[in-house]
């Protein structure tokens, strides 16, 4: 996941950077159009890079435990630190790519993540390497508003839905590839030495990124006044539906970071006791999530936003059920289910904080992904101390009650679209 969030132009520390003529559509890109591949290949490639390095660590915990003699909800915070940094400067990110541009923050966070990421595998202590995964966080909170609100700026609206879930796929395969690649290197030279290909991996995404995305076209530079910038929060916290959707994409994040931070010392126990290398392919399930966040446009045109979101959900609660057997063919059914669930969920409710929010975009998109992100570090976390306490059955009772809340407020947020719509009538 990618992460993808929402789009954007407003100015940060203004009430609105959208030009006083918006651009005609018809001047945006276009699936088919000019520039659109080069684009969306660009921004797969962020997206790649953006989890590759995020969650660089998940699958390496059982081997970073031993390595620095700790537990489970210890090493989790190598991946609970960078996706609580993320959580944490996403909205002062966006700030800056209302003022310098957006292509330029994606391209400054990259490099500041990529710097830290080869840093990584240096690390002497388990404090230091959570600093570090802290550090790289922050420097990656640049990629998802930024990116998402370049999309909503430069791709026509129609487009807007299947554009950033090609983005948010991106993020899937950078999840899944990072992960594989970790649990191989790692069974044969160790964690340290995984770390670092992601690192380099990154490196050749960020050049490919910079030189393939083009050249924003509608774009308002703003200026930086933190005043205007706390109304434009204020006014999206003040949206019940905005706020719903933070929500919703919290809790399907608590889901999916809870069960991934876990799943590795699930199956490298007994009564399954596999390698690490076969572990880190478990990870290839990813390419589902690939599948169902690039199809979400289509779910949502059939079934409509809540509909899609009650589908996700289910498709997300029956993996996590399925999960509890101690089959190993339906564990990776249930993890397949989990995996299609959360990408899909997450496509839908980022693209609706899109459209939802008409001025200050890059805000919205920002506090989006920053409750999805504190949703990530909880379910980290919570999920770890969950398996600590219950094993792999704890895990799964956190993500079935998250999934619960994902359920309760699509339902609320029906029942209000139904009184608007009395009231209206």
């Amino acid at each position: 996941m990618s992460p993808a969030s929402t789009g954007a132009s407003t100015i940060v520390g203004a009430a609105s950077s959208v030009p006083s003529s918006l651009p005609s559509a018809d001047s945006r890109m276009a699936p088919g159009g000019p520039g659109y591949r080069r684009m969306s290949f660009a921004l797969f490639l962020a997206g790649v890079a953006t989890f590759a390095l995020l969650y660089s660590t998940q699958a390496l915990l059982p081997l970073i435990s031993g390595d620095f003699g700790v537990a489970a909800s210890e090493a989790s915070w190598t991946v609970a630190a960078a996706t609580g940094g993320l959580a944490l400067f996403v909205l002062p990110m966006s700030a800056l790519s209302e003022r310098y541009g957006r292509r330029t923050v994606m391209t400054a966070s990259l490099a500041v993540a990529v710097a830290v990421g080869l840093l990584v595998p240096l690390a002497p202590s388990l404090g230091s390497l959570v600093v570090l995964r802290a550090v790289q966080g922050a420097a990656l909170a640049g990629l998802p508003a930024s990116a998402t609100a370049y999309l909503a700026e430069e791709v026509r609206p129609r487009a807007l839905v299947t554009a950033i879930g090609l983005f948010v796929a991106g993020n899937s395969v950078g999840g899944m590839s990072g992960r594989v690649i970790t649990g191989w290197v790692a069974q044969e030279w160790g964690w340290r030495a995984a770390v670092a290909v992601i690192g380099v991996l990154a490196v050749g995404c960020a050049i490919a990124f910079r030189l393939l995305l083009p050249a924003p076209r509608h774009f308002t530079p703003g200026s930086l006044r933190p005043g205007a910038l706390v109304r434009t929060v204020r006014g999206h916290l003040a949206d019940p539906l905005l706020c719903r959707l933070y929500a919703i994409g919290a809790l399907f994040m608590t889901v999916f970071g809870g069960v991934y931070t876990v799943i590795g010392y699930r199956l490298t126990e007994a009564p399954f006791s596999l390698p690490q290398g076969v572990v880190g392919s478990i990870f290839l399930v990813y390419l589902v999530g690939t599948v169902s966040a690039s199809t979400a446009g289509r779910l949502v045109g059939r079934l409509g936003r809540r509909g899609a979101l009650y589908l996700a959900g289910g498709t997300t609660a029956a993996g996590l059920l399925l999960s509890l057997a101690d089959s190993l063919a339906l564990v990776l059914l249930g993890l397949v289910l989990i995996t299609a669930g959360f990408f899909a969920g997450h496509a839908v409710a980022s693209s609706a904080v899109s459209k939802t929010a008409t001025t200050g975009r890059a805000q919205a998109s920002a506090l989006y992904q920053s409750a999805y992100y504190i949703g990530s570090s909880a379910g980290s976390t919570v999920g770890a101390i969950a398996f600590h306490a219950g094993g792999w059955a704890g895990t799964v009772g956190v993500g079935v009650l998250a999934v619960l809340g994902v359920v309760t407020i699509t339902v609320f947020g029906s029942r209000a679209a139904r009184r608007e719509a009395l009231v209206a009538a």
